[in-house]
């Protein structure tokens, strides 16, 4: 036989003499001890010589089953499943255990789908009938191999058995369930079978969360209060999930003093649950005094302090953070490279983006989607559209996330028709767009003023895929009704729709009675606004703002007069420019710039240059009771001129110039940098609060509505 010349070859080192003295001194309950040791130490080689001590000494037999039993057990420890196989085979007769013992062998090799075969089997050929041990591992097999019919079936003869009651057999079909999605099934075995353990919790929470079942984790965990369930570390670990989950910093706490109280030690992953739950809650001053606190970090702990810090916009201190990390010699993963590529995003930093681009390229991280992800975010957030157009076509994976940033993108940029391409695109390859996705497709319409098309995604196709519509579609549409001048439809659609509408919703409205000079409207949105808002200074500009272009100068005074009486103050405008990775702020009239003198010099010769062009200074935007050419001078040295000028002065002749605004570009300056971009024959780029600027050819991709 194979297995016995196998066996047999694997003794032949061991001498005649020392296999005498073996032969005397070895007995089957000898062998069966020493054969469960050397199971657990997953000792092959020392197996095998122990197999043919029992052969040479004839005490191998087909008939002593706890023998054989515990040699399947051994050569199944070992990955040895064609010898298991074969002892299993030539046993004469077969126990629970002997079927038990190599079904549990192919489960833990991974041959999971050999299990129910096994099971069968054994049931039909040598009609014996499972133990909870059994069934367990059959339920187990059907967990990770997927196979849902067999599963069920178990769950019958789990059921008619009785042996559910067993709290492993009770475990395991929890987990079948959990795995199978099927999370009114782990409902429904909760409720109908008492008695649970920290395993139990632990999958059920762990379930629950990752399918979004929050209110049912909810539960789970009052019930586990209510048990007196001390839980262990897993179990913080869900139950931190799930407070960071529901944004909910108040039970997050109590269940980190409860923690605290029971004497629970930190670990890796433990401090990495907290971090992460204090920082989705936004108090990242919590997560960084954790994270302090433990001096021990990896990669996984490191990477949440980073999100931590970047959930909470403090993407300087994320990108700082890396620096340290990088000190202690800890080798950053595909998500710590995503974090600080969005971190790059949020400040705009090009030089930083491009930086870590090369980087990842350079390790291979490039290839992970969630960093192809976050590369196309930063290189759209910086403005350069062309890069990130190209990075998403020489993506291999995609998911949902990659085509909404480039649709989103797409539209942020103006650039509608290229939006609702990629939406197309998206369909056909059979990708399901979510909630984000229709909120680029909307914006998109908005752009191109597509009201009918923008309709039917809201209303119809929405509803093909299953999704409501929510707040942020509701403001696109109010935004494409505006953008149409159909501001009576628009202020309708608000008061018809049954949601509760937001500052952003009515300041869309308001932008819009702006842009189309609808006194009597915006003044009723106006007031509207200041009773959700009165320190809205947005809303107070706007509107002086839609004052002086219907040349109503009372209505100026009067919000200049507000303004006074309320102690509210103009956010001071800033904008920057990144020159060679190296980044320039500007104020409004700035003068602490090394070179102000120059660039104040370059805005004078710019802005005689485009009247020649027709440019008009739009005085009206100017808050300031002073004569029109100190309004004028007002106009003239506004941050975005400042840097635009700047980079002029500082890139070559042909470089696009990539400016970032704090707050939403004014009429002035808007007219102004269409035209400079004309006489410079520059594309300028200017990323203010609300959207996207691209000037080019004495145009802008916003076609003049923001």
């Amino acid at each position: 036989m194979f297995l016995t010349s196998n066996v047999h070859r694997a003794h032949l080192h061991v001498s005649v003499s020392s296999l005498s003295q073996l032969k005397s001194l070895f007995s089957i309950e000898y062998a069966v001890k020493l054969l469960k040791k050397l199971a657990v130490d997953g000792n092959f080689k020392l197996g095998k010589v122990v197999h043919a001590l029992l052969i040479v000494s004839n005490h191998a037999s087909e008939d002593h089953i706890s023998q054989n039993n515990c040699l399947i057990n051994l050569y199944s420890s070992c990955g040895q499943l064609a010898i298991a196989r074969q002892v299993f085979n030539r046993l004469q007769q077969r126990n629970v255990v002997s079927w038990s013992t190599l079904m549990t062998g192919y489960f833990h090799n991974g041959f999971t789908w050999e299990v129910p075969k096994l099971f069968k089997d054994m049931v039909s050929v040598d009609n014996l009938f499972p133990n909870e041990y059994v069934l367990s591992t059959v339920l187990s097999s059907c967990s990770s191999g997927g196979l849902l019919h067999e599963g069920r079936q178990c769950h019958a003869l789990v059921l008619k058995s009785g042996l559910v009651f067993h709290q492993f057999v009770k475990n395991a079909l929890l987990s079948f369930y959990t795995m199978s999605s099927d999370m009114e099934g782990v409902l429904e075995i909760l409720k109908s079978v008492p008695g649970a353990d920290n395993i139990t919790y632990n999958s059920v929470l762990k379930g629950f969360l990752d399918h979004g079942y929050t209110s049912q984790a909810l539960d789970v965990f009052s019930r586990m209060l209510a048990e007196g369930s001390v839980g262990d570390k897993i179990s913080y670990v869900n139950i931190f999930g799930l407070c960071a989950r529901l944004k909910d910093l108040k039970l997050g706490q109590q269940v980190h003093s409860r923690m605290l109280k029971s004497g629970l030690q930190l670990d890796v992953f433990l401090s990495s649950a907290v971090m992460d739950m204090y920082g989705k809650c936004g108090e990242i001053l919590g997560a960084r005094y954790i994270f302090y606190s433990y001096p021990d970090h990896n990669v996984v702990s490191w990477t949440t302090i980073l999100a931590a810090n970047f959930q909470n916009e403090c993407f300087e201190e994320a990108l700082k953070m890396f620096l340290q990390m990088e000190l202690q010699d800890v080798v950053p993963n595909e998500y710590t490279f995503a974090v600080l590529l969005n971190s790059c995003a949020g400040l705009s930093a090009l030089g930083c983006g491009k930086t870590l681009h090369a980087r990842v390229e350079k390790t291979g991280h490039g290839a992970f989607v969630v960093v192809g992800n976050a590369l196309i975010n930063m290189y759209f957030r910086s403005g350069h559209i062309e890069a990130a157009r190209a990075l998403f076509s020489n993506m291999i994976c995609r998911d949902t996330v990659t085509w909404n940033l480039i649709i989103s993108g797409f539209s942020h940029h103006g650039l509608g028709e290229d939006a609702l391409y990629m939406f197309q695109d998206m369909l056909a390859a059979k990708e399901q767009p979510n909630y984000v996705t229709f909120v680029g497709v909307l914006l998109a319409c908005g752009h191109l003023g597509r009201i009918e098309e923008g309709f039917y995604y809201l209303q119809h196709l929405m509803r093909d895929f299953g999704l409501e519509p929510g707040l942020e579609h509701y403001t696109c549409v109010v935004g494409l009704l505006g953008k149409a001048g159909k501001l009576d439809e628009a202020e309708k659609f608000m008061r018809s729709t049954p949601i509760t509408w937001d500052v952003i919703a009515w300041r869309t409205l308001l932008s819009a009675c702006n842009v189309h000079r609808n006194y009597g409207l915006g003044q009723k949105v106006a007031d509207h606004l200041l009773q959700l808002n009165p320190n809205d200074v947005g809303t107070y500009i706007l509107l002086s703002n839609m004052h002086a272009k219907v040349k109503r100068w009372d209505g100026v005074t009067k919000i200049r007069k507000l303004l006074r009486e309320r102690n509210i103050k103009k956010e001071p405008g800033l904008s920057w420019t990144e020159i060679r990775n190296e980044t320039h702020l500007f104020v409004s009239d700035d003068t602490q710039h090394p070179e102000t003198a120059q660039i104040h010099e370059k805005v004078r010769k710019l802005l005689a240059e485009i009247k020649l062009l027709g440019y008009v200074p739009e005085t009206a935007s100017v808050l300031h009771d002073v004569e029109q050419e100190q309004q004028e001078g007002y106009l003239r040295y506004h941050s975005e001129k400042l840097a635009v000028a700047y980079a002029l002065m500082k890139t070559p002749s042909k470089a696009p110039i990539h400016v970032i605004k704090n707050l939403r570009i004014c009429d002035d300056c808007h007219s102004a940098l269409k035209l400079i971009s004309k006489v410079t024959m520059r594309v300028i780029v200017v990323r203010d609060v609300n959207r996207f600027h691209s000037f080019q050819y004495g145009s802008c991709s916003c076609a003049d509505y923001w």
